[in-house]
């Protein structure tokens, strides 16, 4: 009922658009224009040109990405696409990819991740409430590698996933982005399930732009800076476009002190910090992007074409505090009753008892403990508790380059190849390995993630006869998945393990040699597309793949799609589909010990627990019906109507995706005393870190629905564009000894149902530029902390640019979340400081205020 209703809402919006801008004479898109994935841009128009030409040049756009037939114009689309240009994706505050195109793409979602361990060091995006690794990246067309980080905190929506980090992409080097709304899997391969991502990059050979930004949020913290340049050289014959960004993003701290550190503090305990955990943004520091785009002509009948990229950066987030009386495993073994105390010797006869009353412990029996040199407490290290800091130093680079050319008869061949890195260098401080008592270290190496990504294309093209279009090709593609082993004291059982106290750096514990390892997996693909005109008002598409992987065998997919001219002004489209995603290597292989809020029934419940990740093939998740992970399959379904005149542009279009087989992870399993002692024979050391673990299964079904609505409409020399996502996920299929009900609400309302953006531009004068933009973004569902569900919120955006005589200098000033609204608070705020939601759409941090300058050759 809630899609029908959705629906409902769509259309009356549609309809109310139609008597908005008069059903008679609409026209074109603009920076929401819909199409085939652009491969040139329009060029773009002064300030005195009127609006309307502008659109009249961008219905002549042909489009060629999406589809490897012949270019088209853009209202010959069969499926949706939106294609943003760049000043749509810079006019905005931030520089991080992912947040500016969340604010002007409704079916693109990304939040903020406070304390989501490798989730804040690159965050998960979602396209139509999908996980981050069912969208396909591109660049320029080409497979963009994933990243190392596997999401394990993601709100439930991406836990588990491994997608592209797309925020290692300089915003100043963007040209424009394209979004493919459709399943692309029978085109492209695994992970376009929920549509495709095509970054294009600035190709101009001459000229220069230099820009500047630093900007605050209203509290008075998280400032930003940054300075980027765009550089191109060469001729036709041969060049090159450069683009680099370097920058900082300070943290912010949207806390209050939580109940247990104001207890603690009342109770006569002057050591713990305000606050003691901290929720905000991280600390990025040292971010640097670096970007370049380039060709050249070899022969009158081949080009060379390529890119390149390198970035690097370090960012630091916080855990949760450690309370001195109540942390399991470091300050005591029994739920805060009495402290936990070690002896060095090991003679456990000697410890004495000491009780905890009212917060404060025993005064006299501990300081026995402080008095002996064989008894030890964490009190005398950390008296007041602690809270971890966690990062890592990311490491992003990549090369793509290829060779196309052209043959008698209109064939078209193109070869290409290209290889991406990605490491993630994980780094823990402020924290204890409680297990070798005062011997251990306050900062630890725990290890590393790597991810290697390498890829051969061959493509060919030919046009059969004037109707008929044809295109074949072969790509082979090896993934590499890496776990660097971390020093010694990050994950050594100590000689106080015995004694209660737990093992391996506290909050992430490092990778052992067991967890270490290389593993990698290759695949080889051969497809055919075919477009055809059979009418001159209509166009049909089909498409068909076959890939073949070397540890679980072979998939085929298929597409087909239509484009129908029922009327002057309004066209019709549809497209029905197949895909699948891949297991990732890292998926398949990877072991993570986390710190996380116990939420299962029981004695620990609402404490800090290890958690932990294991492969499904590991003997622990075996005892639990644990085995090979398997590929996901799934089906689309889009149709949708295109309504164009001489005033504005209309699309509306309805989505279907079902995922079977889906690729997650667990509710949390628990192993009994025997279970561990059994594992622990095995070799399985790590079994007497894990409170509870998960892994990775192929046990559930999805079914996401919904509709999309863009209208643009030129007004004045300006335009207005406004774009409309309704997306419902719901778990059609399930084993309840796999999901639990918690998991299945984060699943299906982890993510705002409903969200729209409406973004106006004008000219006031030939020199003063504005842009105003609205967000709406729906309720949503947190379940880390406690059940809650959000309520919906409107943000709005507004800048205003002044430009030079000459045009080539121009200085800004604007404002994010002008009225600086936040989330609604948390009910329970204090029971964890955290005022607001962690998984906020919008972010937590309020208004964001900056000014950037311009330097345009």
């Amino acid at each position: 009922m809630r899609t029908e209703n959705a629906i409902f809402k769509a259309l009356i919006l549609a309809a109310g658009a139609l008597l908005f801008i008069g059903a008679p004479s609409l026209c074109s898109a603009d920076s929401h224009e819909e199409g085939e994935m652009t491969e040139t841009a329009g060029e773009e128009m002064a300030p005195e040109e009127t609006a309307t030409s502008s659109k009249e040049k961008q219905l002549e756009t042909v489009v060629v990405t999406g589809s490897r037939a012949r270019p088209r114009s853009v209202i010959d689309s069969a499926v949706p696409i939106d294609v943003i240009g760049g000043d749509d994706f810079t006019d905005q505050g931030g520089t991080d990819a992912v947040d500016l195109l969340r604010n002007v793409a409704p079916s693109f979602n990304v939040n903020t991740q406070p304390i989501s361990d490798a989730a804040t060091v690159v965050r998960p995006a979602n396209l139509r409430g999908l996980p981050s690794d069912h969208t396909l990246v591109l660049v320029n067309g080409k497979r963009r590698h994933r990243a190392s980080v596997i999401y394990w905190l993601g709100n439930g929506v991406s836990d588990g996933a491994q997608g592209a980090d797309i925020s290692a992409i300089p915003a100043i080097a963007i040209k424009r982005i394209e979004i493919l709304r459709d399943g692309a899997s029978a085109q492209y391969g695994s992970d376009a399930i929920a549509g495709v991502l095509n970054f294009q990059l600035r190709d101009n050979m001459d000229g220069a732009l230099i820009e500047t930004r630093a900007g605050s949020y209203q509290e008075g913290d998280g400032a930003l800076y940054t300075f980027a340049g765009n550089y191109g050289l060469g001729t036709s014959a041969g060049w090159a476009n450069i683009s680099a960004e370097y920058g900082r993003s300070a943290p912010t701290i949207r806390s209050v002190q939580r109940n247990d550190a104001i207890n603690l503090v009342a109770a006569g305990n002057g050591d713990v910090r305000d606050p003691a955990q901290i929720w905000g943004a991280p600390d990025v520091s040292g971010d640097l992007k670096l970007f370049a785009n380039y060709g050249a002509v070899l022969t009158e009948d081949i080009q060379l074409f390529g890119h390149a990229n390198y970035a690097s950066k370090r960012v630091e987030g916080g855990f949760y505090f450690r309370n001195p009386n109540t942390r399991p495993a470091v300050f005591t073994g029994d739920g805060g009753a009495t402290l936990l105390v070690g002896s060095i010797s090991g003679d456990v006869e000697s410890i004495p008892v000491v009780e905890i009353v009212d917060n404060v412990p025993d005064p006299e029996a501990l300081q026995i403990v402080k008095d002996s040199d064989d008894l030890f407490t964490f009190q005398e290290l950390f008296p007041g508790g602690f809270t971890p800091r966690f990062g890592a130093d990311t490491f992003d680079h990549s090369i793509a380059a290829g060779l196309r050319g052209a043959l008698q008869q209109g064939l078209t061949w193109e070869v290409s190849g290209y290889q991406g890195r990605h490491e993630a260098d994980f780094f823990i401080f402020n924290t204890v390995n409680a297990s070798l008592g005062p011997e251990t270290p306050t900062s630890f190496d725990p290890g590393a993630y790597i991810q290697n990504d390498l890829g051969v294309n061959l493509d060919l093209t030919y046009p059969v006869s004037e109707p008929l279009f044809v295109a074949v090709g072969l790509e082979y593609r090896i993934e590499e998945f890496e776990i660097v082993q971390g020093e010694e004291a990050s994950w050594k059982v100590g000689p106080l393990a015995d004694q209660g106290f737990s093992s391996g750096s506290n909050g992430f514990v490092g990778f052992n040699e067991l967890a270490a390892g290389v593993w990698d997996r290759s695949n080889v693909a051969v497809y055919v597309e075919a477009e055809a005109r059979p009418a001159p008002e209509l166009l049909v598409g089909a498409a068909f793949r076959y890939e073949d992987y070397e540890d679980f065998g072979s998939t085929s997919n298929f597409k087909v799609a239509a484009n129908a001219n029922v009327h002057e002004n309004m066209r019709a489209r549809a497209s029905f589909s197949t895909g699948f995603r891949a297991p990732t290597p890292g998926q398949q292989n990877a072991f993570n010990v986390t710190t996380e809020i116990d939420q299962s029934p029981g004695p620990t419940q609402g404490e800090l627990v290890n958690k932990g990740i294991i492969p499904s093939t590991n003997p622990a998740a075996a005892l639990f019906g644990g085995e090979a992970l398997k590929p996901e399959k799934s089906t689309n379904a889009t149709a949708g109507i295109i309504l164009t005149g001489d005033v504005a542009t209309l699309t509306v279009d309805y989505f279907n995706i079902r995922v079977e087989d889906r690729l997650g992870v667990t509710q949390d399993y628990t192993l009994t005393p025997d279970q561990v002692d059994q594992l622990v024979a095995a070799g399985i050391t790590d079994a007497r870190n894990l409170q509870s673990f998960r892994f990775f299964t192929n046990d559930f079904e999805t079914e996401t629905q919904g509709v999309d609505v863009v209208l643009t409409r030129p007004i004045g020399i300006g335009d207005l564009s406004i774009a409309y996502n309704y997306t419902q996920n719901e778990v059609v299929e399930y084993n309840p000894d796999v999901l639990n009900d918690l998991r299945i609400r984060l699943l299906q309302e982890g993510l705002p149902e409903t969200r729209w953006t409406a973004t106006f531009r004008q000219f006031l004068t030939e020199n003063i530029s504005v842009v105003a933009r609205g967000s709406y973004y729906g309720s949503w569902f947190e379940g880390t902390l406690y059940p809650h569900t959000f309520s919906d919120e409107i943000v709005f955006d507004l800048e205003g640019t002044y430009t030079f005589d000459g045009d080539t200098t121009s200085l800004t000033v604007g404002a994010q979340n002008l009225f600086n609204n936040f989330p609604e608070h948390n009910p329970l705020a204090r029971d964890y400081g955290n005022i607001y939601g962690e998984y906020s759409p919008f972010g937590i941090n309020g208004a964001f205020w900056y000014a950037k300058a311009a330097l345009n050759f």
